[in-house]
């Protein structure tokens, strides 16, 4: 074995600003999934969006006997630069020393964070979907085999940890699949249990998504700035961090055509934010053209319907289906993947693919974008 491969990541994004905005003596527990198996490991923290120093009190990683439960006995403390505790400053971020550590196919790690000291929980991405579920209980739990039940609430929230890599065969690969809340959502999950079900599966599926973000805009208020960086503050260091990458699937833009509605309705959200096709279609040319920089084969995901969504206008639906055909038609590309085909029928939705929203897909419709993901990115043994 001598490649690295994230074998689990997420984006890191801005968490949404509350009063109760620091954390002190809380363990955060993230179950992993693992699509194939490796002999060494390094995880990979991220304080990216912070705007002060956060301190790592102990980190641990120990096989997942269930989601809350550990196997103690083959736990871990992950250390950097040989000492247990690592402060990460604004902005930055750190890869932990390498250890030997056997993950096998399909099996399941856990690693368990503690925050002894008020720790600025901002660096976060929120997550959903079948293999996307973490926890948070009170005191140090990083060497506790169970979480203790009285002590300890689920959180789609993941802060901090941004990837795992493992050392693995030659032949396994990454797949990033890079966009905004729908990716967020479930279908990156279902990906990833395609590949799983494969027996022959060498693909693991990293998610780089963060609901609210657009390609070309960002918010400057914490009303909305949860909603994330433009891509061009996140793009290429989200995918430059994952290892062993050969492909990316970008599925974003929508956020940048149903935002916009005036001053008058809401001052942070000006007219003037409202895309044309071009500049939308330049917007998605730098991520080519960065992607292409690092070797990435590109899968352009088509924009889902938006009619019956609070803000549809006919204008906005001239802009998706005019970007829609420009991404159908993009040359110099690994492939299209018609995601608005399959899920819709005229302007809408078809039958039992609206989550409800008119805007996000139903679960049976993310397990659909998954297999067409599965599809047009698998590569033949």
């Amino acid at each position: 074995m001598s490649k690295w491969v994230t074998v689990w990541g997420n984006a890191t994004s801005v968490a949404e600003r509350r009063p109760e905005n620091y954390a002190k003596n809380i363990t955060l527990r993230y179950p992993v999934k693992c699509a194939f198996g490796g002999n060494c490991l390094r995880l990979h923290f991220s304080n990216f969006c912070g705007t002060e120093p956060v301190t790592l009190t102990r980190v641990s990683v120990a096989p997942a006997v269930s989601d809350r439960e550990i196997n103690l006995k083959d736990a871990a403390v992950i250390t950097f630069g040989g000492r247990e505790s690592v402060t990460i400053g604004a902005g930055e971020e750190v890869f932990s020393d390498e250890i030997s550590f056997r993950v096998k196919p399909l099996g399941s790690i856990s690693v368990s964070i503690y925050l002894e000291n008020f720790t600025l929980m901002r660096s976060a991405v929120v997550i959903k979907g079948p293999l996307s579920r973490g926890f948070f209980s009170l005191g140090d739990c990083t060497l506790s085999s169970v979480l203790p039940l009285e002590q300890t609430r689920t959180t789609d929230v993941f802060y901090f940890l941004t990837g795992i890599d493992l050392l693995t065969d030659d032949d396994k690969r990454a797949v990033i699949c890079y966009g905004d809340s729908i990716t967020a959502q479930s279908w990156a999950d279902y990906f990833a249990l395609e590949c799983m079900n494969d027996p022959y599966n060498t693909t693991s599926v990293i998610r780089r998504a963060a609901s609210g973000t657009r390609i070309l805009r960002e918010y400057k208020c914490i009303t909305y700035e949860s909603y994330g960086l433009c891509g061009k503050h996140r793009f290429e260091r989200e995918i430059s961090t994952v290892s062993g990458a050969d492909s990316v699937i970008i599925q974003q833009g929508i956020n940048d055509i149903i935002h916009p509605v005036g001053t008058e309705i809401n001052p942070f959200r000006p007219m003037s934010d409202l895309p044309d096709l071009n500049a939308l279609e330049e917007g998605y040319n730098y991520y080519i053209d960065v992607a292409k920089k690092h070797g990435l084969e590109i899968y352009a995901g088509t924009l889902l319907p938006i009619y019956g969504w609070r803000t549809y206008a006919p204008f906005r639906e001239e802009l998706r289906g005019g970007f829609n055909e420009w991404l159908r038609s993009l040359n110099g590309i690994a492939g299209c993947i018609d995601f608005d085909k399959a899920l819709s029928s005229g302007l809408a939705f078809a039958d039992g693919m609206d989550s409800g929203d008119h805007l996000h897909p139903s679960e049976r419709a993310y397990a659909l974008m998954a297999k067409l993901a599965f599809k047009a990115t698998k590569k033949e043994n």
